[in-house]
């Protein structure tokens, strides 16, 4: 999708962070823009850094809740007519270690990570292909939906995030016929307040804010969004420093690969074909 003027942006998390940074880039291209959040503070934060910019609509929801989700849809479509761009980018921090035998916050971190981005994309991609336009879809998964995050309490995070880059692969073999492109982003550090809603309490929260103040800009990361876009990026990589990295692990990957083995025909066949098949579907171009 090339051209951005006067089409609709739905961005979920949009009112602080990643999301934010996004909502910023997108009134700079001349977009309308649906900015979904639950957070009511960060909202009215963001209502008036925004003031002035274009044309912005606030809607607060709650992305784990398919009903809500589906009410925030038709709210934009109400206010805007279509919706063009959907990012699925609202998430929260935490969730416990995967050993962690309790599931109460194990499964609030996957309902919003994860099952957000499932509710995005199955109510509001339809809507997309319905008018005809093309558009796009950005589904926020992070670097550590690539590399390990060896930090403690974050296995539900790190589950969601890849699962969130195996369903964005998914759709976009789906979406390519209808010109529709999509994006799957990985940021690494950036100035959030994802990681307030793990702290503990407020020395917690302060020494985080500390850490991540040297992290990137949102809205120098909402711009790469921007470019992502236009261009029909499957992959948005934001931070360089994780590029050695990722390396070895598909190094690590090659080397796992038996030596020697000779593959039967019939199988070779098959997984030739759906590589091609895969291959010629990432080929189509999205619509302008």
């Amino acid at each position: 999708m090339k051209h951005f003027a006067e089409r609709v942006a739905f961005v979920t998390g949009g009112a602080s962070g990643i999301g934010y940074g996004m909502v910023h880039n997108f009134l700079r291209e001349g977009m309308r823009v649906a900015v979904v959040d639950w957070n009511t503070e960060h909202i009215e934060e963001a209502r008036g850094k925004l003031a002035g910019l274009g044309a912005v609509h606030f809607i607060r929801a709650d992305v784990g809740d398919r009903d809500q989700v589906r009410e925030a849809a038709h709210e934009a479509i109400r206010v805007f007519g279509k919706i063009h761009v959907l990012c699925n980018n609202a998430g929260v921090s935490g969730g416990g270690n995967v050993e962690d035998p309790d599931f109460e916050a194990w499964d609030r971190a996957l309902r919003v990570n994860l099952g957000g981005v499932v509710n995005g994309v199955k109510i509001i991609a339809p809507l997309i292909v319905s008018h005809g336009e093309g558009g796009h879809v950005v589904n926020t998964s992070s670097m550590a939906g690539i590399v390990p995050l060896p930090l403690p309490g974050l296995g539900a995070y790190m589950t969601a995030k890849f699962a969130v880059r195996g369903l964005t692969e998914s759709l976009r073999l789906s979406l390519a016929p209808h010109g529709i492109g999509v994006s799957c982003l990985f940021p690494g550090g950036t100035r959030s307040r994802i990681t307030d809603s793990s702290a503990r309490d407020a020395a917690q929260r302060a020494r985080l804010q500390q850490t991540i103040a040297s992290w990137m800009d949102p809205v120098e990361l909402g711009a790469m969004v921007v470019e992502g876009i236009r261009c029909n990026a499957p992959y948005i990589l934001t931070h360089t420093e994780f590029r050695d990295e990722v390396r070895e692990l598909y190094e690590a990957l090659d080397a796992a690969f038996p030596k020697e083995q000779e593959v039967p025909p019939g199988r070779k066949s098959f997984e030739d074909n759906r590589r091609g098949m895969a291959a010629k579907l990432r080929a189509l171009p999205a619509k302008d």
